[in-house]
């Protein structure tokens, strides 16, 4: 196999009655197929152009999903073409070391035939802490699954190593692959889906504690909302692709098969619900936070309200007295100046007391 159109392929292996048979060379897969039995598991991260090329010519591919996998930015879905089907799934991980701006050589963030293929990534909560999004393609046939995966993704060799360990189960062919590689993406959100509700939970102790300032709580809900929008599109579309796939009339899913997808379609339920719970919460937040700032302004306001009051009256009493009119009452008494004094202390003092026993003070 030549050298550039291996560096993407992780695995090629056949398999056949529920066990590992042996790895092949890409170019050696049309004469696997040609056998009446098993079936053919390939892996590929971030393939170029050249070796999806090669791959679309072994296991005749259609030109419209091959253009899809090249892209790598698709919607969660699944597409028949034929006999075979195109199913794209999001991935999702949190990363707890990569900052947002780097671009990793060899990472879908990096410029591939002239266009930029970013990671989507959303900081939640800590500096360190953020939650990276990928992509994974798969194309299955009746003898042969074809993994795709781009950005941010863990390697599939565990799912691998699963349905390796239960012949039973991979006896039932790639439906069983498919339904394990959803099942591994799907179950990674839950760990996410707990980070942003620890972080939602934050927001609402810095709500009520009032020792943060209110723009940074506003910064922090927006900025959680908006990773609650990416997830919200990665795990959405998946209800429909699990009902699918769980109601296919197609020979590549066996009907024992499809009850498997059923419970994906349960997780993918939970995390949508979760999700859009989460994203109610925040809006009843950011509705409390504001509510909360217009309380303390009312509060401010009530201060400099009785406070203005307090040196109005003394003020007001001033004023009256230092007019300079010659005939005034009590002008030329002796004890005028002390009473003025006495006037204004006394009315200030009562408009404190007044003010604070009704809490404005």
């Amino acid at each position: 196999m030549a050298t550039a159109v291996a560096m993407g392929i992780v695995n090629c292996v056949t398999y056949a009655d529920g066990a590992r048979i042996r790895e092949v060379e890409l170019e050696d897969v049309s004469e696997v197929l040609k056998e009446p039995t098993g079936f053919v598991w390939i892996g590929l991260l971030e393939p170029d152009e050249e070796l999806l090329r090669k791959v679309q010519e072994e296991f005749g591919l259609h030109d419209l999903a091959i253009e899809d996998a090249h892209s790598a930015h698709q919607r969660p879905k699944i597409e028949a073409y034929g006999d075979s089907l195109f199913v794209v799934l999001r991935t999702a991980q949190i990363d707890e070391n990569a900052a947002v701006g780097d671009t990793a050589p060899g990472s879908a963030s990096a410029e591939v035939d002239g266009r930029t293929q970013a990671d989507e990534k959303v900081q939640v909560g800590e500096e360190t802490q953020e939650v990276v999004f990928g992509e994974t393609h798969v194309f299955i046939g009746e003898r042969y699954i074809v993994t795709v995966r781009h950005g941010a993704s863990l390697p599939y060799a565990e799912v691998r190593k699963r349905c390796e360990a239960s012949p039973q189960h991979l006896r039932q062919g790639v439906g069983f692959v498919l339904y394990s590689i959803m099942d591994f993406v799907v179950d990674h959100y839950f760990p996410i889906i707990d980070v942003l509700e620890e972080h939602l939970q934050k927001i609402e102790e810095e709500i009520f504690s009032g020792g943060v300032r209110e723009k940074e709580v506003a910064h922090g809900i927006y900025r959680l909302k908006s990773q609650m929008l990416y997830l919200k599109r990665a795990v959405s579309p998946l209800i429909e692709v699990c009902n699918r796939l769980a109601r296919y009339d197609n020979k590549l899913i066996l009907p024992e098969t499809r009850l498997y997808f059923r419970d994906v379609y349960d997780h993918v339920i939970r995390i949508n619900e979760s999700v859009d719970n989460m994203r109610e919460l925040l809006t009843s937040a950011l509705e409390t936070n504001l509510a909360l700032v217009s309380v303390r302004q009312n509060e401010v306001m009530k201060k400099l309200a009785a406070g203005a009051a307090m040196i109005a009256v003394p003020t007001l009493i001033a004023g009256i007295y230092g007019m300079n009119f010659q005939h005034m009452p009590e002008l030329h008494w002796a004890l005028g100046y002390p009473l003025a004094w006495l006037l204004m202390i006394g009315s200030s003092g009562l408009l404190y007391y007044l003010f604070h026993r009704s809490g404005w003070l």
